[in-house]
């Protein structure tokens, strides 16, 4: 049976003070699971990077999202990442879901300070990235390939699942033992990821929601644990209602387009968008013209 869950927290908007959001210590979400969050809070990183770490003294561990290049997180993921004698750096292997600038720049600091330098995991940067998001990892992950957080038993009981979307290398991971899903960034707590174009794609983004529910339903996953916000229960009903906000959300905009056919972004940016603060827009037009581009796709 799976182990239970205690310390997993119900959904809440990420903005919203909860007594155990520090950066300072690692939460412990399970007996082998634990979440570090980085000191980037901000409006596109609600209280910060949650980098996961997945293992124990005995098996080493497996890091998700390292997070920015935080000279401080980056330690203090060392030093969680304990071996049986206290030491910190052991470290299996680093997960990048996808390269963003406060996901995947801690990870070759945090590989330099480990004294075996574990493997850097994760799906090359497309040419459609941002420059900021350039990446090459050590080793490329496969959609549905198994990996083994044990190396004494080497079943594999970690599953890639490549879901492009927030970016075209992004990728979760579904922890198959315990019905856990690590989002990354394709699913937050409080908030809907932002979609820019070109690397960013509405169309592979509502598919990959798709592949993650089919995924779910499957192994009977139990949580999502995103990469910004507290963890996320009954993984189904929450995509579901992602998905379903999304497509409410483009059936606005064909709704303002087809009111202006002639308008532009900035035409349709306040109609579409009049029920967030306007602070928002400038974020929300780049999902704005993901949506665009997808209804403009799916006219021809």
């Amino acid at each position: 049976m799976p182990s239970t869950l205690p310390h997993l927290h119900p959904d809440r908007p990420v903005d919203q003070p909860l007594p155990d959001w520090q950066t300072s210590t690692a939460v412990r979400l399970l007996d082998n699971v634990l979440r570090l969050t980085a000191p980037n809070p901000g409006v596109m990183t609600g209280p910060g990077t949650n980098s996961y770490l997945i293992g124990t003294p005995a098996s080493g561990f497996t890091v998700i999202d390292p997070g920015p290049n935080d000279a401080e997180h980056v330690r203090r993921i060392w030093q969680t990442a304990e071996h049986p004698d206290g030491s910190g750096g052991n470290v299996l292997r680093i997960i990048c879901t996808h390269s963003h600038p406060d996901h995947s720049p801690g990870a070759a600091p945090l590989q330099a300070l480990c004294a075996h330098r574990p493997p850097i995991l994760g799906l090359p940067s497309a040419p459609t990235a941002r420059a900021a998001s350039a990446f090459t990892p050590d080793e490329s992950l496969s959609n549905q390939e198994l990996l083994a957080l044990d190396p004494r038993a080497p079943a594999g009981d970690l599953m890639v699942i490549h879901t492009p979307g927030h970016a075209a290398n992004h990728v979760c991971l579904l922890m198959l033992a315990d019905g856990l899903l690590f989002s990354g960034d394709h699913i937050l707590n409080g908030s809907t990821t932002v979609i820019d174009p070109p690397d960013g794609n509405m169309t592979h983004y509502l598919d990959s929601l798709d592949a993650l529910a089919t995924a779910c339903e499957t192994h009977q996953a139990r949580y999502i644990l995103p990469a910004h916000g507290h963890s996320i229960p009954e993984p189904l009903k929450a995509i579901a209602a992602l998905k379903a906000h999304r497509l409410k959300r483009e059936a606005k905009i064909r709704t303002v387009m087809e009111a202006n056919p002639q308008g532009s972004l900035d035409d349709w940016l306040p109609l579409a968008y009049d029920d967030v603060p306007s602070g928002i827009w400038p974020v929300a037009k780049r999902s704005l013209m993901a949506h665009v581009e997808r209804l403009q796709t799916l006219n021809h």
